[in-house]
């Protein structure tokens, strides 16, 4: 039962447009970035939303490392591919010009793909590849992002959370979406259990020692020290097949970079070896594939939703109650929340106070009532 208040999704979003805007951010560009965070809590993935507001997109544009102007530039381009230089503007804003020219692309070809690089934080994968699935296409993409996630049989953290995402077109009320990083757990769910004030899950991160460590505001500090790094999706060792989220983190490394010839691991840290600040440099990959290239839309619709329906309908487990298919959850937390708006909880709460207050907007919370 959720106990935290709620803000109004027009009020919540038109406050992030106006503060983006103190921050710099041309009015366009400001409304992009509050869509896409604003979409990560319509799907009820916290982690993403509000959230990060400030830390990930302010407190970086404040600091230096996150330009608010972003100015794209096209290095090359064919009729099916995109490379983009992103200048260390808003990486949510780069990827919203890249899906437009792929989905386009994709129209006339059938498939498109384009890399992304000296880019910035993008928001949830999920909003992208959604971009395609509303187009009647599926959507592909992943980014690398600061180390923070250990090889298998390793300590150091090396590589980011990097997510692999798709999201595919069904007949049904919503896609399959299926959005998530590739390690256990990621920067910003841990970030989110440290302002709720809870432990950190054990079995999701490993220190020096080999050994895990559950309390939250002491992985952040000791992961940006580099003492301790999340585990790939299987955890420790081969086993519980570690090996396999290790390589999918990998195979998302490779293609955020190599594909655009941009930085990777250690230099996507956005510390220089003195520990001062510099820019994270991400690089992104997105792919389209239009179904109508290959069976028609319609008929690509219709089983992946029989797929899907198929799996909800099996056999469930003693004690379950249901059987979901990625993306449905994310549906629900919609249905629930659309009605109502953003649940904030205390720490942003005093974020969004904080920056009325620094800004003089006019704005007033219903948690202040």
């Amino acid at each position: 039962m959720e106990t935290r208040p709620y803000v109004s999704w027009e009020l919540m979003n038109n406050f992030m447009i106006d503060v983006f805007k103190a921050y710099g951010v041309p009015e366009e560009d400001a409304k992009i970035c509050a869509d896409v965070l604003l979409e990560s809590d319509r799907r009820g993935i916290e982690s993403h939303g509000c959230n990060r507001f400030k830390p990930i997109y302010l407190d970086r544009i404040k600091n230096g490392t996150l330009l608010p102007v972003t100015k794209i530039d096209i290095v090359k381009e064919t009729p099916t591919t995109v490379v983009m230089d992103a200048n260390n503007g808003m990486g949510m804003v780069a990827s919203y010009k890249m899906m437009e020219m792929l989905i386009e692309k994709a129209k006339q070809y059938g498939m498109a793909g384009g890399t992304i690089f000296n880019s910035t934080h993008y928001g949830i994968a999920g909003y992208w590849t959604t971009m395609a699935e509303k187009a009647g296409m599926i959507g592909i993409s992943g980014t690398n992002a600061r180390p923070s996630v250990a090889p298998t049989f390793g300590v150091e953290p090396m590589m980011g959370t990097n997510p692999f995402t798709f999201t595919i077109p069904t007949d049904e009320e919503f896609p399959f979406n299926f959005d998530c990083a590739t390690s256990i757990v990621q920067n910003g769910k841990i970030e989110f259990y440290e302002r709720m004030g809870k432990p950190t899950p054990a079995g999701l991160v490993v220190t020096e020692d080999g050994g895990t460590m559950t309390d939250s505001g002491k992985i952040l500090k000791d992961m940006r020290a580099g003492k301790c790094a999340l585990l790939s999706l299987g955890g420790l060792g081969e086993e519980t097949g570690g090996y396999k989220g290790y390589g999918f983190t990998t195979i998302v490394e490779i293609l955020s970079s190599a594909l655009a010839g941009g930085p990777f691991m250690k230099e996507l840290s956005g510390k220089n070896p003195d520990g001062s600040n510099k820019m994270y440099r991400l690089g992104h990959f997105f792919f389209v594939i239009n179904p109508e290239f290959f069976m028609g839309l319609d008929t690509f619709k219709k089983t992946a939703g029989d797929i899907c329906r198929g799996l909800r309908a099996s056999e469930k487990a003693p004690g379950a109650e249901r059987i979901y298919t990625a993306g449905e959850k994310e549906y629900l937390a919609w249905q629930d929340r659309k009605d109502k708006g953003v649940p904030v909880g205390e720490g942003i709460q005093k974020e969004l106070i904080e920056l009325r207050d620094e800004l003089k907007l006019p704005y007033h919370f219903p948690f202040e009532d």
